[in-house]
């Protein structure tokens, strides 16, 4: 018998009656994707793939603590299965102590889906998406421009048991779409991109219309130099930073002293306020639009993340609440050791509490300025303060009394994401929106534009 014909929770069922350890959890995840790719105005690829990943936990008591194991593989069959088990052991008893140890979880009532077939996404998820796509290539190419990109949609049935009784499933959807434009001589390129969970809220031609625009934009090119500028992020660069800055959140390396959330002297900065702006930064797995697993599912310890807390359930967190600090990301071991409640890392972000302003509406208010389109390429330079740097891409324009007038260059920033919410002077209307940098690990986030009277612009870059 395969994998594929291997009922998800059936593998789960045996992999936790081959355990022999003291504690087992057991992890299948069930991957579908479909996908299309296109350049020049033309479809160049398409495909649709399935797999399966198998991770089983093994943890086991001694007269030190209890150590863990964990063993993930891919398209394991039932006679691979019980190898699977028992590397899982040896990787335990070979182990010392796990310092993030806890109980298992425990009471968490059983999926009612949970020995339902696992979801599976296909080509038809574009059905409406890629004729509209068909007739944007036409427009763009009377408009003599050239559209490139992909669109991506991956659907992930998650199946998690436990030795303690835990029988958990969710059904992951995520789709993305990357849509670049570039003039036919290739010096002027504009980006755009969605997030999307089934592609039917996706409109071609009015991301094509945006694009346009912002090519006509750059056929005035102004040369400035390095410097600090008024600058307008959109919510592409705002999740990037926001999302970096949510990584970096953890209780435990704050309250160690290490971070940027750290307090001098000791302790964390919880309860410190961020932001002069009623800001608030939060994740909720039950946002409409950005659903994501109500229960924590952890493939390996690390961080603020711990294999025992599996299956712990998740609820909607505010980090910072109207701009000040409220949590910090923690797991039922860290939490202990700091004192901060359990906050788990949620699986999207949102920032709200600004004004009802579109990012339109902020360009007509501004004297002069620059317009961002995204970034990419972010490093992070200085922990303690949180400090990244990176690069605009895909164009950067001059706003003068209120209205785009050209594109200018390229630049390398250097900003620190906290130190930006606490300079921020006005962020406009939350939407949902792509994170460009991060789109392969974050794609569930919704953020305003915002305003930096002063954003960091280090040097000048020859990207495009």
């Amino acid at each position: 018998m395969s994998a594929r014909t291997s009922k998800p929770h059936e593998i789960v069922e045996r992999a936790l009656e081959l355990s022999t350890a003291d504690g087992c959890v057991v992890i299948a995840d069930e991957h579908s994707t479909a996908n299309l790719r296109w350049a020049g105005n033309a479809l160049t690829t398409n495909g649709v793939t399935r797999g399966r990943t198998l991770t089983v936990v093994a943890t086991v008591d001694g007269k030190e603590g209890t150590a863990s194991g964990v063993v993930s593989r891919s398209a394991v069959t039932v006679d691979e299965l019980e190898p699977l088990v028992r590397a899982a052991e040896a990787a335990a008893r070979g182990a010392g102590p796990a310092e993030d140890a806890q109980p298992l979880v425990t009471g968490v009532p059983v999926s009612p889906d949970f020995t339902d077939a696992p979801a599976e996404t296909s080509s038809a998820v574009f059905a409406d998406f890629a004729p509209a796509l068909g007739e944007a290539f036409a427009r763009a190419r009377a408009g003599g421009r050239e559209l490139y990109g992909f669109a991506n949609h991956e659907l992930v049935s998650t199946y998690l048991g436990t030795s303690t009784g835990l029988r958990l499933r969710y059904d992951q959807p995520t789709g993305t779409l990357e849509l670049n434009a570039k003039s036919p001589d290739r010096t002027r390129s504009a980006w755009t991109g969605q997030s999307t969970r089934d592609f039917k809220d996706v409109d071609p031609a009015a991301l094509d219309a945006e694009l346009a625009v912002r090519l006509g934009w750059a056929e005035r090119r102004v040369e400035l130099p390095a410097g600090r500028y008024e600058t307008l992020l959109p919510p592409t660069a705002v999740a990037d930073l926001l999302i970096y800055q949510l990584w970096s959140a953890s209780g435990r390396d704050a309250a160690e002293g290490r971070t940027v959330f750290s307090k001098p002297g000791g302790g964390t900065r919880v309860g410190e306020r961020l932001t002069d702006l009623p800001l608030t930064l939060r994740s909720d797995p039950n946002e409409p639009g950005l659903e994501t697993a109500p229960f924590l599912i952890a493939h390996s310890s690390g961080g603020d993340q711990s294999v025992f807390d599996n299956g712990l359930p998740i609820q909607g967190t505010d980090w910072i609440r109207e701009g000040e600090l409220k949590h910090l990301t923690t797991t039922r071991h860290s939490a202990g050791l700091t004192g901060l409640p359990v906050a788990p890392v949620i699986g999207n972000l949102i920032l709200d509490g600004g004004s009802d302003g579109s990012l339109d509406e902020m360009v007509a208010n501004t004297e002069r300025g620059l317009l961002l389109t995204c970034l990419w390429y972010i490093r992070e330079v200085d922990p303690a303060t949180l400090l990244l740097t990176g690069l605009t891409r895909d164009g950067v324009y001059l706003v003068e009394n209120g209205e785009v007038t050209g594109e200018v260059n390229n630049f390398r920033f250097n900003e620190s994401p906290v130190d930006l919410l606490g300079r921020a002077t006005e962020a406009g209307r939350t939407e949902r929106t792509l994170p460009r940098e991060w789109s392969d690990w974050f794609t569930r986030a919704a953020m305003p534009a915002v305003r930096v009277p002063d954003f960091n612009m280090s040097s000048v870059s020859q990207g495009v």
